[in-house]
């Protein structure tokens, strides 16, 4: 800090001023947008006692206590346009880290597409009863859970990790170590050391999957927040369109190289995202947390342009991060994961993970495996990809448009009346699948309610669920609480979602065609009731 705050004794005005300052309310950084969309400042009455232990760690309490509302007034009252033209450089930075997530969205959807990609199925696939080659469900059950099974791994190491090392080092070795795990998928010859290579890339994307939400919680003021965190999500779809337009163009290739050049095109990414990952400024957050302050101030000012960020505006951010991570500090010394389970804590870990798990319960595992239900529905392989090409461009409008009516409407209004539109669109599919083999007409109209559902959630509940997780936890569990949310989502992916879903269109299995959305139909009935009761 610029300022050096002198800690007088400890006598009796200090204690009675330290108790009546601390029985005023005081506004805390977690701050979350009212269902109408407004700013309004969330207030903690602090407990006097934990007042007086934060005194005794701070030099100067009350200086501390009157910088840190300084600086949260000033962000709480800070209007959109003014916060694009401070912080710039946090939105830059955030969107440079966030791009780890184009890259995993690419890898993803390569692999996701290849049980339905010709030149893959033929070398390793099985001769299913239609008379085409089908890669069978416990394969594509077994290596789709490989990479669930990697990402948790990568979510806890990311955990131990970012605590040690921060967000950029954490996220830097997660880099090195894709770059190499790519060899395995690209020079398998058997879908066993293919599951391998799964199972290892999985580690490092779930390391992506939680740093970069974190740092871009964590770099911007709140105004930027939602922005920055959906659009994590868009960085997915990002990466699924390109993946997709590269399917459609090597289509038509028969040979090996028709599935290995998608699979080689993942080393463009890492060298770039590493490169900006190093230059990007740490989260001063992280920085105070591990008390150092110098570094946390150097940070605040990369993140700002210099002509809007004076240096009373530095203080004053310094102040609140302080206090903040004092007072946290005090109320919750020492956090584990168990912690995530007690008190109010409770009630933002089930938020949490019920979000995130209503996210892949709500139809959208049909969308995740479009270009397979396109063919499974009658429609033809070069149709379905470019289906699926399109899909994903109609996904990156429905999120960017969801940053401009979120804050009018609200997060669970929006998460909500995409659900119930979802539920619709999914009973309209079933039911152009009861006529065994549907026709032209059904199989089209089946496959235009898929485009349509996988646009509806990525305009509501596929970008919201970035701005709820990052929004909801305490910052001194935020980490820990995104990683139990996101190990939940990998969790019922690998025990019921992988299993379900690959044998619901596999022809070789249950071969339910398009009727399988009435189950899906289902289960978004489920997690709608839970978001209309439980969801503030």
């Amino acid at each position: 800090m610029a300022q050096t705050w002198e800690h007088g004794g400890s006598g009796g005005r200090d204690e009675e001023k330290i108790e009546s300052e601390t029985r005023q309310n005081i506004t805390t950084g977690e701050e979350h947008d009212s269902e109408k969309g407004g700013r309004n400042g969330q207030y903690a009455q602090v407990d006097p006692a934990i007042a007086s232990r934060i005194a005794a760690n701070v030099d100067d309490f009350m200086t501390l206590v009157n910088e840190a509302n300084e600086a949260n007034e000033r962000e709480r009252d800070m209007k959109l346009s003014h916060a694009f033209k401070v912080y710039p450089k946090a939105v830059a930075w955030s969107m440079i880290l966030s791009s780890c997530l184009i890259m995993e969205g690419f890898g993803t959807s390569i692999v996701g597409s290849y049980i339905s990609y010709p030149p893959f199925r033929d070398k390793f696939g099985t001769l299913a009863p239609n008379g085409d080659y089908q890669i069978s469900a416990s394969w594509q059950n077994g290596i789709a859970g490989a990479t669930n099974v990697g990402e948790i791994i990568g979510l806890q190491i990311a955990g131990v990790l970012c605590e040690r090392w921060g967000y950029r080092w954490t996220i830097l070795s997660a880099l090195v170590g894709v770059t190499g795990f790519i060899f395995f998928p690209f020079f398998a010859e058997t879908l066993a050391i293919f599951l391998v290579g799964e199972l290892f890339q999985g580690m490092a994307w779930g390391v992506f999957q939680t740093m970069t939400v974190a740092y871009a919680a964590e770099v911007c003021p709140v105004p930027l927040r939602h922005y920055l965190t959906s659009y994590v999500n868009l960085c997915w779809i990002i990466g699924q369109f390109i993946s997709a337009g590269v399917l459609v163009g090597l289509e038509g290739r028969q040979d090996e190289w028709g599935y290995k050049i998608p699979f080689s095109l993942q080393w463009v990414w890492p060298i770039p995202i590493a490169i900006g990952t190093y230059l990007a400024p740490e989260s001063p957050w992280w920085c105070v947390r591990h008390n150092d302050k110098e570094r946390a101030e150097v940070s605040l000012k990369r993140l700002a342009r210099s002509s809007g960020f004076s240096q009373r505006d530095a203080d004053a951010a310094m102040a609140l991060m302080v206090y903040t991570d004092e007072m946290e500090k005090q109320v919750s010394e020492g956090t584990t994961y168990l912690d995530c389970f007690k008190g109010i804590d409770l009630k933002r870990t089930e938020i949490v993970c019920f979000i995130w798990l209503a996210q892949t319960m709500c139809g959208t595992a049909i969308g995740g495996l479009s270009a397979y239900f396109y063919q499974q529905a009658g429609i033809s392989d070069s149709d379905s990809f470019k289906l699926g090409w399109g899909q994903s461009g109609l996904n990156a409008v429905g999120t960017i448009a969801s940053w401009f009516i979120l804050n009018k409407v609200g997060r669970k209004t929006l998460v909500l009346g995409g659900m119930v539109v979802m539920f619709i669109l999914l009973l309209i599919t079933g039911f152009m699948g009861i006529h065994v083999p549907p026709s032209t007409a059904e199989s089209w109209t089946a496959g235009t309610m898929v485009i349509l559902l996988s646009a509806t959630a990525n305009f509501s509940i596929g970008p919201v669920v970035y701005t709820i997780v990052s929004e909801v936890p305490s910052t001194r569990l935020r980490a820990k609480s995104i990683i139990l949310a996101r190990n939940a989502y990998n969790a019922i992916n690998i025990a019921f979602i992988n299993i379900v879903s690959y044998r619901q269109l596999n022809p070789a299995e249950w071969n339910w065609g398009p009727k399988a959305a009435f189950f899906w139909a289902g289960t978004n009935a489920i997690f709608t009731a839970w978001i209309f009761f439980r969801l503030r």
